[in-house]
């Protein structure tokens, strides 16, 4: 194997092509490097020029661009989930499965110690008669996992959880409902439904990796060693190291206008649509707090700039005191700013750490399947944020429901905003020990090692 002699891993790592996927699996890239060791991070082609600034260790992580096979009904220039509708991604899945044949000479030329990925089911079988080890490496939580589990006839099976799951996290029933959904449709090419697909993938593979620690998500991580009877390996939480530049200009001069930790800062990640009907709630629900905001969302469906669905009359009655940006903003340097004193967010999972890591006081808003079992760890087990409330059936949230949240997170005579910002205290002092990370990924690695053996 690649690794043996010299005592340092090699490892491919082929995630999902959604920057969501290929983020993390970079910023694990880093960590591995850190400590010598050599990663190939195959890629979508244009995705490098994204990615590249946050490769720390150019000299030992490797991109790996690879081709999009043709699929019909896919357009030429897709290459993540950022270029296609949420309907269309499984034809990406479906151009991800026709690499299989690149990826195999791949593997055969390199001989690794390991292959990482996520939704590709067919690795574990390749990398097995490659003699390789594979490790399904998740970029959501054991209790997002763990859901995969719930099964039976009725909307009420799934609300719960499956039997034997630790019973503080309860689905709405339209979530419950996706993930009925996400087990019944069977899509082009694999003739697998996406439930389907992962539980191959994480059946088959030889471990299971998550970057978080047993601390936070200990119970969820017994519950899936028990259901797999397989290593469940945790990397420790990994958030991006601070950025040594500093914050934009025109960022930092909007900021520095206002008192601290006064302003709240709200972002979604890179895919998040809302419909323009709820997008105007939420402007008009932070518009009732009185806060000064900074909004950074894509615009609403249907809408080309998110100038056009700002609320009637909303610009000219916030101006002064609010920002809507319709592109990418550095999130984790605004977050370090005096001035921001609330982190308005979809509870993706890395959005979930950073927020855990910084100052802020937590607002969570999800949007998808896992975003919602992040956002209960968040209100619920570890009671560190406030989550806004939705319609059990439809989904659907009120500005009414955003004013509340953030008030209960901010006001100062907020009981909840005491317990909250308490809890977040601890758990970040917590986190951020001396040692703390460096130990979980040396503990990481040095599992990943007992495989080999």
């Amino acid at each position: 194997m690649a690794g043996t002699g010299n005592n340092k891993l090699t490892i491919v790592m082929y995630p999902w092509f959604a920057m969501g996927h290929l983020t993390p699996y970079l910023l694990t890239a880093n960590k591995f490097a850190e400590r010598g060791h050599k990663i190939i991070l195959i890629i979508p082609p244009k995705a490098q020029s994204k990615l590249g600034p946050l490769n720390l260790y150019p000299d030992l992580i490797e991109f790996r661009p690879i081709s999009i096979p043709h699929v019909e009904g896919l357009s030429a220039h897709v290459e993540t989930t950022n270029d296609v509708t949420i309907q269309d991604q499984h034809l990406l899945r479906h151009a991800l499965d026709l690499t299989q044949p690149a990826v195999q000479s791949l593997l055969s030329n390199l001989k690794p110690d390991f292959i990482f990925f996520d939704l590709l089911h067919w690795l574990p079988g390749l990398a097995r008669r490659l003699k390789i080890k594979s490790v399904h490496y998740s970029v959501v939580s054991p209790a997002s996992m763990g859901f995969l589990f719930a099964d039976g006839p009725e909307i009420e099976d799934i609300v719960h959880g499956p039997t034997g799951f630790p019973a503080s996290i309860k689905l709405y029933k339209h979530t419950a409902r996706d993930f009925k959904f996400f087990g019944t449709i069977k899509e082009m090419g694999s003739g697998l439904t996406m439930k389907q697909r992962l539980m191959t993938a994480i059946c088959e593979t030889d471990a299971i990796g998550f970057r978080t620690c047993k601390e936070i998500e200990g119970p969820y991580c017994q519950f899936l060693e028990s259901k797999l009877n397989k290593p469940i390996l945790l990397a420790g939480p990994i958030v991006p190291k601070p950025q040594a530049s500093t914050l934009d200009q025109k960022w930092a001069d909007w900021l520095n206008k206002f008192k601290p930790k006064s302003v709240i800062f709200c972002a979604f990640g890179s895919e998040a649509v809302l419909s323009k009907d709820q997008f105007e709630e939420l402007l008009l629900g932070f518009e009732l707090t009185g806060f000064p905001f900074l909004i950074a969302l894509r615009p609403p469906s249907g809408v080309d700039k998110i100038e056009e669905a700002l609320p009637k009359g909303f610009e000219e009655r916030t101006k002064e005191r609010g920002i809507v940006h319709g592109d990418w903003v550095p999130q984790q340097q605004i977050l370090k700013h005096p001035s921001v004193g609330s982190f308005f967010t979809h509870c993706g999972y890395g959005s979930m750490w950073e927020g855990l890591m910084s100052h802020c006081q937590l607002v969570v808003l999800p949007h998808v399947a896992d975003q919602y079992i992040h956002a209960r760890l968040v209100s619920g087990d570890l009671k560190i944020g406030v989550e806004v409330e939705k319609g059990d059936e439809d989904g659907l949230f009120t500005k009414e429901g955003v004013h509340r949240a953030i008030m209960a997170a901010m006001a100062e005579d907020s009981e909840i905003g005491k317990e909250v910002r308490a809890n977040h205290d601890k758990w970040r002092e917590f986190l951020l020990s001396k040692g703390f990370e460096s130990d979980y990924f040396d503990n990481f690695v040095e599992n990943l090692r007992g495989l080999l053996e």
